[in-house]
Formats: C-alpha cells, sequence, structure tokens
C-alpha cells in the first residue's frame, strides 16, 4: 500500500502529469474538481534508466483508447494509470545496477600518531601525545602521568627524550608509510634510547605506543610482554583515555601493584 508521497515520487519519476485512479486510493489526497473536467489523456513516456537494466524494466503502456461515451453520462477521457506493483521492479532494477556498479576504495593511508620518549629512573615511557604536540607543565595529561609515575615510587619528573615522534614521516613521496614501516621506526627509534642507558621496564602508555612498539592491542591493557629487541614492557591505556574513564584507574593500580617490586629491587 504506497500512501501520497511515494506515489507522487513514482508518477513523477515517470514524468506523468494528470493521472486519475480506477478506485478510491487509501491515504491519497482528495482530486481538484477542476481538474477532472478538462483531463485529457497523454501517453506515458518510459524513460530509460541505464542501458544495462533497460532490458529488465517493464513496457509501461501507452493510454488506452476512451471509452465510448453513453448518451446519459458527460463523456470522460479514460486513462490507465500503471499499478504500483508494476513500478517496483523497475525500481528495484534501478538499485540492483546501482549496486552493481564498481565501488572505488580508497587508498590505504598511513597511520597517524604522535609518541614521546621519557625517562623515569630505571623506566622508559612511551607515551601517545592525544594532541599532537609536546607536553607541557600544566597539561591534564601530563600531571596524571607525573601521579601515576609518583605512585610507582619513579621520579615524578621525567626526562624528555629526542622529539616526539610524529607519523607520517613525509606528508608526500612514494617512501612507504604504512604500518609495518611505522612499527620498524618507532622500535628502532626507542631500541637506540635503550642502548644508551638500559632500563627494568618499558611503559608503553596509549593505543598507538602498544600497536607500533609492542605490536598488541588494546585487548592486552595491564599486562607485561616481552617485546623482541626492547625486553620487558607494560601495556597501559592512554592518558586521555584514563581521564575519560577513571574506572579503568583500579585495574591499573592493580597491574602496577605487581610490578613496582622490579624497578625497586632495581634502584637497591
Amino acid at each position: 500500500m504506497l500512501n501520497e508521497s511515494r506515489r507522487r515520487a513514482y508518477l513523477d519519476a515517470m514524468q506523468v502529469v494528470h493521472w486519475l485512479p480506477r478506485t478510491e486510493l487509501p491515504f491519497a489526497a482528495p482530486s481538484c474538481a477542476s481538474l477532472l473536467e478538462h483531463v485529457e489523456a497523454l501517453p506515458l513516456p518510459v524513460q530509460a534508466v541505464d542501458q544495462g537494466a533497460a532490458a529488465a524494466l517493464p513496457i509501461v503502456p501507452s493510454a488506452v483508447e476512451p471509452a465510448r461515451p453513453e448518451p446519459s453520462k458527460v463523456q470522460r477521457p479514460k486513462i490507465e494509470v500503471p499499478r504500483p506493483g508494476s513500478i517496483r521492479p523497475a525500481v528495484a532494477a534501478v538499485a540492483e545496477v546501482a549496486v552493481e556498479a564498481p565501488v572505488v576504495k580508497p587508498a590505504n593511508l598511513p597511520p597517524r600518531f604522535a609518541l614521546q620518549v621519557l625517562r623515569a629512573g630505571p623506566c622508559v615511557v612511551l607515551v601517545e601525545l592525544a594532541t599532537g604536540q609536546a607536553f607541557q607543565s600544566r597539561d591534564p595529561s601530563y600531571l596524571l602521568l607525573k601521579d601515576m609515575l609518583r605512585a610507582a615510587g619513579l621520579p615524578d619528573a621525567p626526562q624528555i627524550l629526542g622529539e616526539p615522534i610524529r607519523w607520517p614521516l613525509l606528508q608526500r613521496g612514494q617512501l612507504d608509510q604504512g604500518p609495518d614501516a611505522a612499527c620498524d621506526f618507532v622500535q628502532g627509534f626507542v631500541m637506540a634510547q635503550l642502548e644508551q642507558a638500559p632500563c627494568t621496564c618499558l611503559w608503553l602508555v596509549g593505543l598507538p605506543a602498544i600497536r607500533f612498539a609492542g605490536r598488541a592491542n588494546a585487548e592486552d591493557y595491564n599486562r607485561e610482554l616481552e617485546v623482541e629487541g626492547l625486553g620487558a614492557a607494560w601495556v597501559l591505556p592512554g592518558l586521555e583515555l584514563l581521564m575519560d574513564e577513571p574506572e579503568r584507574k583500579a585495574a591499573v593500580w592493580q597491574a602496577m601493584r605487581r610490578l613496582i617490586p622490579r624497578w625497586k629491587n632495581r634502584d637497591e
């Protein structure tokens, strides 16, 4: 059953201007009496939707010859209007052509992230920079990191090691900047820092740090992993995520209590 708006949409698609129903249509707007007195039989053109779908479209019949008028009735032309059921196959054919059209997939874009390497006592921290900018002294995320280091018994004024790692490295060019290249670059950068001064535990804070340094994912939050070339690593949610979802801090604290002896024994 068609409502008035959909019925008019079908008629507009077939370029039907004047039409009369055989019977009273449910949900249809009332007809204008002045138009019923001067209705002319107009042929209904069939517009090809697409060359591939032309064969599937049903042929809409032209206006039927008007019936012979009876003496007792006013002569009015009779117009044959296609039923809604005959329109649906045409619409379905158009939909099939649209679905079968080739879909152009976007090119594989390189990942985008920013990471900062810091040293806090015997630990090295690789942390996600959610804004892409280096930490400022009064940033809420940096203050949270200082609180976490203090709770872990580490210096709460970590040393910044080098400039932030920003990926992709180049905006243009043919250099491979996909996920594998990002992993190799981040691990190589962190490995160079560890060669200068070894650490007891590497903190990976935030999903980009976890993916491109530890080759892990969010399912490994609060776990300790052994990363080839980097040693033991502790996987933590990002600082922004911890501020947005404070209930995650309890799991971080429980994991931290298990790992504190690792760097405490080193200090002793």
